[in-house]
């Protein structure tokens, strides 16, 4: 009986031994979820062969870094949003230390600022009709944003040139989406810059994701790493025409081959939104490249992706071939965040900074319908207009230099002030009309007198004096019959 006891000792103390030696990982493995969406049958517009061979490669690859696959083909606008919630909720069931991600290739529109998926069946007829038949990019981060996960990624190649010649009025490209704006712990990816279009490409695959099947099966790469190479290699197939670009809020490492920790902190915000107030300086980069082969110069910049590096860069190789994309790449990014501060402030001050610098860009037309939009709201309050225009230029200063626009004759303006206090000032006669009457009263002793009267004299004084008092008091109004009174009385 003693050898079965000491044999099963054995065996736990081994499970015991094996356990001690697991890391963390091991015994909590984080769970996997994407949803991949490829829109290619479009009903009112030619179709996207390369979406439907994009969502199959990224089908491939994501199940072979671990993830459970969702794939979803040519979805209509309620197949979409059901699709996303579906997705949404088997996220929720997996738990907190769940990576989602999000793989989306087709059509994508900007509108108002605003960005959209497009669904199969999308038929506009004018720019009012997306908002209503199309899937805005917010509602699906907000949706996965507000589920507590490890990671949630987006890879978005979705910025292909605009199918609908209705909509005159959208923007090129998407808008920007900064990921630290909402819930920490996103990666959103465009296959090219914001405002910019991507190529859909001669190949099977778009140029965006053939260089991410291919740069992602490299094992023990950081996602910031991953992209960063796949932005390399995308520029390179194109010629410079298409720049992906990035914005984090990680705040863990994730690998899609190799072992991703949690434990190990990823630096938040890592990315190409470090454009607006970049780490180093136009001078540091400077010295960064100076004395660099021009090529090896275009690709660390275009790797970093921010301002400071391309303006260094434009500075230094002006002569370069590639310097006339790069300086392209630099205005336009640069139009792109003062769209976007413009959008997020939402004042009339905002879209005026705006149109002062970019008056014949593609979003004027649309900066103009807004800046409208904001003053018809804004009609009638004019207590509330007068608290933005200081914060607004601040704002607007690092993209926009230009000052506040002088607005006409309004509230706000010091000129109307005066006309405001004059106002106020003719209202105090009033107040003195209503209290004087109480200093007009008779004195307390002629009141007393008349309600408790002395004896009466003859009959004949005492019948003329009322007569005469109520007489003309009554054709006079109170204020004459009483002042009568008093004189009639003070003669008697």
């Amino acid at each position: 009986m003693r050898r079965p006891v000491f044999s099963n000792l054995l065996l736990a103390s081994g499970f015991l031994a094996l356990a001690q030696l697991m890391t963390p990982e091991d015994a909590a493995a984080e769970a996997r979820l994407a949803l991949v969406i490829g829109q290619s049958a479009y009903r009112t517009v030619p179709e996207l062969p390369n979406a439907a061979n994009d969502a199959k490669g990224m089908t491939e690859l994501l199940g072979n870094a671990g993830f459970t696959v969702t794939t979803a083909a040519n979805l209509a606008q309620n197949e979409m949003r059901a699709a996303i919630s579906d997705f949404a909720g088997k996220v929720s069931a997996s738990g907190a230390d769940t990576v989602a991600l999000v793989f989306y290739a087709g059509h994508g529109l900007q509108i108002d600022g605003e960005n959209y998926l497009v669904p199969v069946d999308l038929d506009p007829k004018r720019e009012a009709d997306i908002p209503l038949q199309g899937v805005r990019l917010n509602d699906l981060l907000n949706t996965l944003g507000a589920l507590p996960t490890r990671a949630r990624i987006f890879m978005l190649d979705a910025c292909r040139n605009n199918p609908f010649p209705a909509l005159s009025g959208a923007g090129h490209g998407l808008a920007i989406v900064d990921t630290k704006a909402g819930a920490p712990g996103s990666f959103i990816s465009y296959s090219t810059s914001p405002g910019a279009e991507a190529e859909d490409g001669s190949g099977i695959d778009s140029p965006y994701t053939a260089a991410a099947l291919t740069v992602a099966k490299q094992p023990n790469l950081p996602i910031e790493e991953v992209f960063k190479r796949i932005r390399v290699a995308v520029a390179q197939s194109t010629d410079g025409r298409q720049i992906p670009w990035e914005s984090s809020s990680l705040t863990t490492d994730f690998k899609f081959f190799g072992e991703s920790s949690g434990s190990q902190p990823a630096v938040p915000g890592a990315s190409s939104m470090a454009l607006a107030g970049g780490t180093r300086s136009v001078a540091d980069w400077r010295k960064d490249l100076q004395g660099k082969p021009s090529m090896v110069a275009y690709e660390l910049v275009i790797t970093d992706d921010t301002v400071e590096a391309y303006q260094a860069y434009i500075e230094l190789y002006a002569q370069d071939a590639r310097t006339p994309r790069v300086r392209t790449v630099l205005e336009r990014r640069r139009q792109m965040l003062a769209w976007e501060r413009a959008t997020a402030i939402n004042t009339r001050a905002s879209f005026e900074a705006y149109l002062n610098n970019w008056d014949n860009s593609d979003l004027a037309a649309t900066a103009r319908k807004m800046l409208l939009r904001v003053q018809n709201r804004n009609y009638g309050q004019p207590v509330a207009a007068a608290a933005t225009p200081t914060p607004i230029a601040v704002a607007m200063a690092p993209t926009c230099p230009c000052s506040a626009p002088q607005a006409p004759a309004t509230p706000v303006n010091p000129r109307v002030a005066p006309v405001i206090k004059k106002r106020v000032d003719d209202t105090p006669p009033k107040r003195k009309v209503v209290e004087t009457p109480p200093k007009r009263r008779p004195p307390p002793d002629e009141v007393v007198y008349e309600r408790a009267p002395p004896p009466r004299p003859p009959p004949g004084a005492v019948m003329q004096g009322i007569g005469v008092g109520i007489g003309i008091g009554i054709g006079m109004g109170g204020r004459g019959g009483g002042d009568h009174y008093r004189g009639d009385y003070r003669r008697y």
